[in-house]
């Protein structure tokens, strides 16, 4: 287990959405974040403490947490030096990037003369089978984005929470490094063998109770062609009976793509509920969730009065404005 509270590492991140991982800890496990740690260009902010290594020693602070989610998932040679003190400091270390601290051969060496432990939560723990597109009992929801990074976590996190308030069967099932990290169990999805993807999916959705719902933690988009593969896995290894379409209006490319431009919701709509029918015909859209975060409160409410009105779907901000409109819709399935 790993142990808490965290340090958060933002390290150089050079915009907020890079610190994401850091984001999701601190707003949906606050206990288990005494402060963040920034290095010097840092254009990232959770809204923590700044702390130095032996501030957050002091606070009590057991894990310094890896927070930054770069593209590649690398560490460089500027934040190994910050790594390598954290350990003679007495912190364990713990990371979902692709690239592992336990292949680091100078931590390793430096956790083993001090005594710490390093953590890698993105290699997968279980042989998966290879999905075999049987019917399971009980309910599924996905939230598929036009982009990465546009709130599909909050939404699956936010829908669980809401369910659990009204008293429902339901549970968040993550799918990547920040939700693991924030449940503590999960399937580091983007580590899975290709061909063992969909049924991973599977394995982390059993049959359940015909009234449980399953808030599988959504990645990638269809529409992106660095990660739209992770993607399809989660549709038809999933089988939701329900589709969230996820977007935030303010982009002006796709993530880390600025030849690509965001679909429309249309498309996004007709796409997605198309491949999820293959897995599941009785497959339904029922919900647009919407990132508001760059829009201010005027906007943001005119903003969702208007997708209503053009898709035909309650459409909301669940984390800033609650998650009732899509539990409703998710209930009268």
């Amino acid at each position: 287990m790993i142990k808490t509270p965290y340090l958060l590492f933002l390290g150089d991140a050079p915009d907020q959405l890079a610190a994401k991982v850091a984001q999701g800890i601190k707003d949906w496990r606050p206990d288990n974040a005494v402060g963040q740690f920034r290095m010097e260009g840092c254009k990232a902010d959770v809204g923590l403490t700044d702390m130095t290594l032996e501030d957050a020693k002091a606070a009590g602070a057991a894990t310094l947490v890896i927070g930054v989610a770069n593209r590649g998932g690398v560490i460089s040679p500027e934040w190994k030096k910050v790594l390598v003190m954290a350990l003679e400091e007495g912190f364990d270390l713990a990371s979902g990037l692709h690239n592992l601290l336990s292949e680091e051969a100078d931590l390793v060496a430096v956790a083993a003369a001090c005594g710490r432990e390093l953590h890698d939560v993105r290699i997968p723990s279980v042989e998966y089978p290879i999905a075999n597109g049987k019917k399971r009992t009980g309910k599924r929801v996905l939230a598929v984005g036009t982009d990465c990074s546009v709130g599909k976590m909050y939404t699956a996190l936010c829908m669980d929470a809401e369910m659990k308030k009204r008293g429902m069967k339901s549970n968040f099932r993550a799918t990547g490094q920040t939700g693991i990290l924030i449940t503590g169990d999960g399937v580091p999805l983007d580590a899975v063998i290709a061909d063992f993807m969909a049924g991973s999916v599977e394995y982390l959705t059993p049959d359940n109770d015909a009234d449980h719902w399953d808030h599988i933690e959504g990645q990638g988009s269809l529409f992106h062609v660095s990660y739209s593969g992770v993607t399809m896995a989660l549709i038809h290894g999933g089988q939701p009976d329900a589709l969230i379409l996820a977007h935030e209006p303010t982009r002006e490319h796709m993530r880390g793509l600025p030849d690509y431009q965001q679909p429309s919701l249309h498309d996004l709509r007709d796409t997605a509920l198309t491949l999820a029918k293959v897995a599941n015909p009785a497959c339904q859209i029922v919900g647009i969730s919407v990132n508001t975060q760059h829009m201010t409160d005027v906007d943001a409410k005119a903003y969702l009065a208007e997708v209503e009105a053009d898709m035909g779907l309650p459409a909301t901000d669940p984390f800033r404005y609650g998650a009732a409109k899509l539990v409703d819709a998710l209930e009268a399935i």
